[in-house]
């Protein structure tokens, strides 16, 4: 491996830390390559080690080295003691409003829920209502043949209605279902609620 390979190795590893530190680090071994010079080249990668080792250890004693200072940004703190304030009075004005906006979304999906039901009821109860009339019609066959036909076709046209309510209902409750699930999905992720 050559300087330059070590090199690159180790500012690959190192690009998480921050840029005086990175700048700080990249300084030290290019320092130290320098020092070493082109003919003890080996020996120095040797001596370092693995680039990742190198860099992982680097990483820690920075870390340490960090967690061991006190915090100097005076206004950094000032801020989080105030955004600390700001959440306790905050507190009793945004849980209510969480809790309300909770029952609205709920209100919302029971409202949504009771659509789909009507929706398919209704449909069902014209189809079931063809039954009791094409019944009715057979009797009525044999007493008078004229209402027995009308009231067979009345039942039949019922049926046939119900059908075709019922197959409709259940592919617009279907959509209907999507749409609103997608609906409540952009309101939870907050994003926009229109159609792309």
């Amino acid at each position: 491996m050559t300087r330059e390979e070590y090199m690159k190795r180790l500012q690959h590893r190192l690009r998480r830390l921050p840029k005086e530190d990175y700048e700080k680090a990249v300084t030290y071994f290019a320092e130290y390559f320098e020092e070493a010079g082109r003919e003890n080249e080996a020996q120095a990668i040797e001596d370092l080690g693995e680039p990742e080792q190198a860099a992982d250890q680097i990483i820690r004693d920075i870390a340490v080295e960090n967690a061991k200072e006190p915090v100097k940004d005076v206004k950094r703190s000032f801020s989080a003691v105030w955004i600390g304030i700001l959440a306790v009075f905050a507190a009793p004005i945004g849980l209510p409003l969480v809790l309300a906006f909770g029952v609205v979304v709920l209100a919302l999906g029971l409202a949504a829920a009771a659509i789909v039901l009507c929706i398919f009821v209704t449909a069902l109860s014209v189809a079931v209502s063809s039954v009791p009339c094409i019944v009715i019609s057979v009797f009525l066959l044999f007493t008078s043949f004229a209402d027995g036909i009308a009231t067979l076709g009345m039942g039949l046209l019922f049926l046939g209605a119900g059908i075709l309510l019922v197959m409709g209902s259940y592919v617009f409750n279907k959509w209907f279902l999507h749409a609103i699930t997608r609906l409540f999905g952009r309101i939870a992720k907050g994003g926009k609620c229109h159609e792309k």
